[in-house]
């Protein structure tokens, strides 16, 4: 039986036809690979029924299996779903009218839906009938707190006394969030006190404690809310190490978050995220991809604060190709590189006591 804080997680199925294992699908790419608040039992996408979730991302079976559709979900044996995820994360973040009959179908078979689109199913009236009838629960993750409650930037993120590491990309869909969820694990299996502050509807549906979905905060009140977020972290643990996910990149014509998110958290570093194969921005193939070089003098003049590595997103490279691309970086930027996915996850640790020695002085000569 798996826990969380001593409570039980609800068993889960991710719903991502068509999409697990590619960019769309990164929800159910990031549920899969780490889930603190469900305990997830299947995917479904009937491309790759049959299949080990783990093996199709990773390689490894984690023994979640993918299939066909719901009817086959929830035939599995116990334990019996109680919740349907919504994994796709489309660029426009609009929910398709087939997936709509799929979510309704769902909650008519009793499962209460957690959903991170932009479309709030709680206001389409036949899903919101259908929940309350079957009396299971409707979860819009991506709904912004009423206007009144949101907060504008107050100053006060300069009282925050610990390291600030925002994980930043070259591009959206590129594994910021990944990264940065593998950083705060390796920080704290190191004995450096790390959190997380979440930024998207995926880190706060995989149970993240502190954050929001920035990208459905009305654009006056994001730097105020990020900045709460870390308040928030700061006052509830006084962690060590604050990690700020990322968003987009600052360089992206269409998401701009990550400028909220170096002007809320005030990160004293950042870690950028690159996928070395990818030539064009991944929404946008009218858009060449940054090179992590222009990437970094743009974030380091737009705030006060230094690029202290490099991490790869490996899609399209083989293990050699991913050696010789740490390799090439950090020969050209003079900073660490490594790729969080495939290499050990010391390699982070290390990064970051590079750049801040008294977080712990007995790993900087890289004794771990």
């Amino acid at each position: 039986m798996i826990q969380a804080s001593g409570l039980e997680l609800q068993p889960a199925v991710v719903y991502c036809e068509g999409h697990f294992g590619d960019l769309d699908g990164k929800t159910a790419n990031g549920l899969v690979r780490h889930c603190e608040a469900y305990r997830i039992t299947a995917v479904i996408d009937s491309r790759l029924a049959g299949c080990d979730a783990g093996m199709v991302l990773d390689g490894v079976a984690n023994g979640i299996p993918v299939v066909t559709d719901l009817a086959a979900a929830l035939a599995l044996a116990a334990p019996a779903a109680e919740m349907l995820i919504y994994g796709i994360a489309p660029s426009a973040g609009l929910l398709p009218p087939v997936d709509r009959l799929m979510l309704l179908a769902a909650l008519t078979a009793g499962l209460s839906v957690v959903n991170g689109l932009r479309d709030y199913l709680a206001d389409d009236p036949e899903c919101a009938a259908m929940a309350a009838a079957n009396n299971v629960a409707i979860v819009d993750v991506r709904r912004p707190p009423a206007l009144k409650d949101l907060r504008l930037f107050s100053g006060r993120i300069g009282s925050v006394a610990c390291r600030r590491i925002a994980v930043l990309g070259t591009d959206g869909a590129i594994g910021k969030r990944t990264t940065a969820t593998l950083l705060v694990q390796a920080l704290n299996n190191q004995g450096i006190h790390a959190v997380l502050v979440s930024t998207g509807q995926t880190g706060l549906m995989q149970g993240g404690r502190y954050g929001m979905a920035l990208d459905a905060i009305p654009s006056q009140f994001c730097s105020g809310e990020v900045e709460a977020a870390v308040l928030k972290a700061w006052d509830t643990e006084h962690p060590q190490v604050i990690v700020i996910e990322g968003q987009g990149a600052l360089s992206h014509p269409a998401y701009l978050s990550s400028a909220f998110i170096l002007r809320g958290s005030e990160p004293q570093a950042v870690i950028l995220q690159h996928a070395p194969r990818r030539q064009k921005l991944s929404d946008f193939p009218m858009v060449a991809m940054p090179t992590p070089a222009s990437e970094i003098r743009l974030i380091e003049a737009f705030a006060k604060t230094t690029v202290i590595g490099l991490t790869l997103n490996h899609e399209g490279m083989n293990d050699p190709e991913i050696g010789a691309a740490i390799a090439l970086y950090e020969a050209e930027l003079g900073i660490p590189a490594t790729d969080a996915l495939k290499r050990s996850p010391d390699r982070l640790v290390q990064m970051v006591v590079r750049a801040f020695p008294e977080l712990g002085p007995e790993l900087v000569a890289g004794r771990l």
